[in-house]
C-alpha cells in the first residue's frame, strides 16, 4: 500500500459492526472520536498497542496498551493481532485480538482512531460490516500549524509527520466517507450523521 514500512493482517470471526476514523496525524480524529463515543453510548473505544513511549497525559490501558518494541515482535510472532503495522523502523502500532474479545464480549461496537494504513487494513479485514470515516484538514499548512501548537514533537518528527500526510491524503478515496475537519462543530455534526446512518442500516451479508 505505500504505507508505514511492513503491515500484517490475521483472521478473526467478525461480529456486529465496527467504526473506523482514520487521519493523518494532527487533523483532529481523536477528538472527534470522543465526540462520538460521547453520543453513542453503544460504542466502545478499541485501545491500540503500540511500541513509543507515553505522551504527556497519555495512560496505559486507555490511550495505548504501551509495549516495548520487543514485546510488540514477539505478539506479532505469536498471532495475537487482527492488524498491525511498522509506521517508522522500530515503531509498531496494531490492534489486539484479545482488544475485540473485551469490546464484543460486552456487547458494544467497537470505534478505532487509528492512522491511514490501520484504517485501510481494518476496512479490508471488516468490509462492509465497517463504516471508514477519512478526517481531512483543510490544508497541509493549518495540519502544520496544529502539529507546533500540540507541542509532542521536535522540528525533525513534524518534518517526517508532513512528508507522511501528503502521502496519506492521496490514499482518502479507500474510505466510505471523508470529512473536512475545517471548524470542529461542523465536522463533529457531520460524524454523527454517518455514524447514525450507519448503524440504523441493514448490512448485507
Amino acid at each position: 500500500m505505500g504505507l508505514g514500512v511492513s503491515v500484517g493482517v490475521n483472521s478473526f470471526p467478525m461480529v456486529n459492526k465496527a467504526i473506523i476514523i482514520s487521519a493523518p496525524s494532527g487533523a483532529g480524529k481523536t477528538t472527534i472520536v470522543r465526540h462520538l463515543l460521547s453520543e453513542f453510548p453503544g460504542l466502545e473505544f478499541s485501545i491500540s498497542a503500540c511500541s513509543r513511549t507515553k505522551r504527556g497525559k497519555e495512560a496505559e490501558g486507555k490511550d495505548y496498551y504501551f509495549i516495548t518494541t520487543d514485546q510488540f515482535r514477539d505478539k506479532i510472532s505469536r498471532d495475537e493481532f487482527i492488524e498491525w503495522q511498522e509506521v517508522y523502523p522500530g515503531s509498531y502500532y496494531g490492534t489486539l485480538k484479545s482488544e475485540m474479545n473485551r469490546i464484543w464480549s460486552e456487547g458494544k461496537t467497537p470505534i478505532f482512531d487509528v492512522d491511514v494504513s490501520g484504517g485501510i487494513n481494518l476496512k479490508k479485514y471488516f468490509g462492509d460490516t465497517a463504516l471508514a470515516i477519512f478526517i481531512q484538514p483543510p490544508s497541509l499548512q493549518e495540519l502544520e500549524n496544529r502539529l507546533r501548537h500540540r507541542g509532542t514533537e521536535n522540528e525533525e518528527n513534524i518534518q517526517t509527520r508532513l512528508n507522511k500526510v501528503e502521502k496519506e491524503l492521496t490514499f482518502s478515496g479507500k474510505f466510505d466517507r471523508i470529512i473536512v475537519n475545517d471548524e470542529f462543530s461542523s465536522a463533529s455534526s457531520k460524524a454523527t450523521e454517518l455514524v447514525t446512518e450507519f448503524l440504523d442500516s441493514d448490512i448485507k451479508k
